[in-house]
């Protein structure tokens, strides 16, 4: 609860340039009236450890190298998010998702905490999470701070592995191309296309210059790996290990 009690002020909120945030001079005590989520991790020596948290679809991911302690930490800022968990959010018909916004507005990295908490505190989505968030990560050995660059070597292990993202890239590289013709089959300057595109492509032709029902969703090759990979994070035994 380090993270929470501190008071914090952002400025980029009503400022067009963005300073720095800073701090209050009095802490407030940790809340009570809700569960502020914290991701508990036990941690071996010399063993990189994950901890996620996935709502139907929230997910948050920590990594941390152990040293033979328990923590507690926030999630993480990758999350991916169920439409119904998102209207719950917007209409927030028991004020819970309003009451946390308020508050997590002056928490530090309020990203890492706000839906996680949400969803914990909800009794309708408590405990409907996956403990995934759906990326493809490569770590150094030993591990650093941040994952390292993928690059052309790494395209196959990506696809392969049906996670529905990827970092860490650099700005304008070769594989970023690949993955545009490969597997988005986005032409340069265009559009992702999708079923809705009903143009035939060609040479010089945009497929999605003429479409149609943009609610038509024709599920490609890498759809399919995604989807065989949420199928076994579901239907493996411990995935309700990791959940409020």
């Amino acid at each position: 609860y380090q993270r929470a009690n501190p008071i914090v002020v952002d400025p980029g909120l009503y400022l067009l340039r963005k300073p720095p945030i800073f701090y209050a001079s009095q802490k407030r005590p940790k809340p009570n009236a809700f569960k502020f989520f914290t991701g508990e991790i036990n941690l071996v020596i010399i063993v990189v450890f994950y901890s996620c948290y996935v709502g139907d679809m929230l997910s948050s991911c920590s990594l941390f190298l152990s040293l033979s302690l328990s923590l507690f930490l926030s999630g993480s800022p990758w999350i991916v998010l169920s439409r119904s968990f998102l209207e719950f959010c917007v209409l927030g018909w028991d004020n819970l998702p309003r009451i946390l916004l308020l508050y997590f507005t002056n928490v530090v990295i309020s990203q890492e905490g706000y839906f996680h908490s949400v969803i914990c505190n909800s009794p309708e989505f408590q405990n409907t999470t996956v403990n995934n968030d759906l990326r493809y990560l490569v770590w150094d050995t030993p591990p650093n701070p941040e994952p390292r660059v993928l690059n052309a070597t790494d395209y196959e292990g990506m696809v392969e592995s049906g996670a529905a993202f990827a970092r860490r890239f650099l700005e304008d590289d070769s594989l970023l191309k690949v993955v545009d013709d490969r597997i988005l089959k986005r032409r340069p300057h265009g559009v992702v296309p999708g079923g809705w595109c009903l143009g035939k492509p060609n040479g010089w032709l945009d497929p999605c210059s003429k479409w149609g029902n943009i609610n038509v969703l024709k599920p490609g090759p890498q759809a399919k790996r995604l989807g065989n990979l949420i199928s076994q994070l579901t239907t493996s035994g411990d995935w309700q290990s990791s959940q409020c």
